[in-house]
């Protein structure tokens, strides 16, 4: 038997291998370099503006190098909603994940949607830009756009049900019509604020938020609502009977 030890599966490599995977990861490096340009230009011109010279010229690279990376431009729009998707997946919902089930998370959630939304004011959402430029047509741009949308109000529908199930929301409400509600805060919030430029935008729809979980909360969730300082509805006012005045006689 020979005391050789066998090659270690580094040294079994060959030159051609290595230098194939140099190449390989030059190569992702430069496509989330340009991606990365490509989303900062969509969050600005939006998708529909998004072209390769477009990105060609913000990166300084050539057209057919960029072309090369996706080959064409809705594949590079698409890129741009997936890229936009996993940071929005990331920030808003994963961050979310680290409190309880129920109407704590849900409010993490709001609260996360709430930076996000803040945070592009100047710069424009690219779900909701996008909804605006592809909601009359077809095709695999508007398919990946409306499919991340889904995904992202399914996961809301989700945890408004997990905050029924933990007995925190009324079980009788419907859990699609409150994310539908949430939903249009947020938009709200972006039409007044970056539209209208309505500087208490922000306070509004926190308090709207919170009027929802008020409209549909048991009793556990109750104090959460007084801690943070919400309206709480007025109530009705009592009705007190008024006496009618004496019939004055009459003379026959």
């Amino acid at each position: 038997m020979s005391d050789r030890k066998p090659p270690s599966k580094v040294e079994s490599v060959t030159a051609p291998e290595v230098a194939g995977r140099r190449v390989l990861i030059k190569g992702q490096q430069t496509k989330a370099v340009i991606i990365e340009a490509a989303l900062g230009l969509a969050s600005q011109i939006g998708l529909d503006g998004l072209s390769i010279g477009a990105v060609a010229e913000v990166t300084g690279m050539s057209k057919s190098g960029v072309f090369a990376h996706f080959g064409s431009r809705e594949e590079l729009q698409i890129s741009v909603i997936r890229e936009y998707h996993d940071r929005f997946e990331a920030e808003v919902f994963y961050a979310a994940m680290q409190k309880p089930r129920g109407v704590p998370r849900l409010q993490a959630m709001f609260d996360n949607w709430m930076v996000q939304t803040s945070a592009e004011i100047d710069s424009g959402c690219i779900y909701i830009s996008g909804a605006v430029e592809f909601d009359d047509r077809t095709g695999p741009v508007r398919d990946a756009l409306a499919s991340s949308v889904a995904t992202w109000q399914t996961a809301l529908r989700r945890a408004v049900e997990l905050a029924q199930a933990a007995g925190q929301l009324s079980r009788e409400a419907d859990a699609h019509q409150i994310a539908f509600e949430i939903h249009g805060l947020i938009l709200a919030l972006h039409y007044e604020a970056r539209f209208l430029r309505n500087p208490g935008a922000s306070e509004l729809a926190r308090r709207g938020f919170l009027h929802i979980l008020a409209r549909h909360a048991l009793a556990p969730t109750a104090p959460a609502l007084v801690k943070t300082g919400a309206a709480q509805p007025a109530k009705p006012p009592k009705l007190v009977a008024v006496p009618k005045p004496p019939r004055k006689p009459t003379s026959d």
